[in-house]
C-alpha cells in the first residue's frame, strides 16, 4: 500500500515564490502542498483548521513573523514540524526561531533539490543543522546575554559530555569518536537528553547547553 504524502503548508508574503516552491514540492510523489499562507497569522489559522505535517515559514512575514507564527505553530495540539527559510543565515531571528520548536533552518537560495531534500529530513523528525550551522547558532546565542546558567536536572555525567560537544557543534559521528561509543549509544545518549530537558530536537540542545554554560564564550 502506497504511503500518503507527507502534506506541506507554505508560509510566505511572496506569491511568486510560494508558487515555485508548491510547483517544486508537488512535482515529488510523496510531498503535498496542501495549503499557501502570505502571514504568519493566516498560517497559524489554516494550520488549526487542516493540520499538516509540515510547515515551510518565512521568517520576514507581515501580521506575525516567523519567530511568533513558529511559537503558535509547535504548540498546536497536532503540531506541524517547522522548516524555516531565511534570506540571510546570520539573520538574528533565526535562534530564536529554533528556541521556538522550528526543526531547522534552510536559506531561500538553496538549490531546488536542497529544499526537496530539507522538506524530507524534518518530515521525519531528524534536525536540519549541520556542525557548520550549529557553530553559528553557538556564536548568535554568545552575543546574547545570559540571565544566569540553566539547570540541567537528571542529566547524567555521560550525558552532560555529550551534550558538551553537541553544543560545540560536534556531530554524532565526532562525538562518537571523541568519546569512543558506539553510534547506537551516541544516539541514546542525545534522545535521553532531548526528554529530560524537552527539546525537540538539535537545535534546542544547543541552545540548552549553551545556557547550562557547557560552552564558554
Amino acid at each position: 500500500m502506497t504511503a500518503e504524502p507527507t502534506r506541506i503548508l507554505l508560509a510566505d508574503d511572496e506569491p511568486l515564490y510560494r508558487g515555485t516552491v508548491r510547483a517544486l514540492l508537488d512535482a515529488e510523489p510523496d510531498l503535498e502542498v496542501v495549503a499557501e499562507a502570505g502571514t504568519g497569522r493566516e498560517a497559524c489559522a489554516l494550520a488549526r483548521r487542516s493540520p499538516v505535517d509540515v510547515a515551510v515559514v518565512d521568517v520576514r512575514m507581515p501580521d506575525l513573523d516567523g519567530v511568533a507564527a513558529t511559537r503558535h505553530l509547535t504548540a498546536l495540539p497536532h503540531a506541524p514540524k517547522v522548516l524555516v527559510l531565511t534570506t540571510f543565515d546570520l539573520d538574528e531571528a533565526v535562534h530564536e526561531t529554533l528556541r521556538a520548536g522550528a526543526g531547522g533552518f534552510l536559506l531561500k537560495d538553496v538549490p531546488p533539490t536542497r529544499l526537496v531534500e530539507a522538506v524530507r529530513t524534518i518530515a521525519a523528525g531528524d534536525p536540519l543543522l549541520a556542525p557548520s550551522v550549529t557553530r553559528r547558532l553557538i556564536d548568535t546565542l554568545v552575543r546574547a546575554p545570559r540571565t544566569g546558567p540553566r539547570p540541567l536536572h537528571g542529566v547524567t555525567a555521560r550525558e552532560r559530555e555529550v551534550l558538551t560537544l553537541v553544543t560545540r557543534g560536534l556531530s554524532n559521528a565526532e562525538i562518537q569518536e571523541r568519546l569512543h561509543l558506539s553510534q547506537h549509544t551516541v544516539k541514546t545518549h542525545i534522545g535521553h537528553l532531548m526528554a529530560k530537558l524537552a527539546a525537540r530536537d538539535r537545535a534546542q540542545l544547543v541552545i540548552a547547553g549553551y545556557e547550562a554554560g557547557l560552552v564558554d564564550p
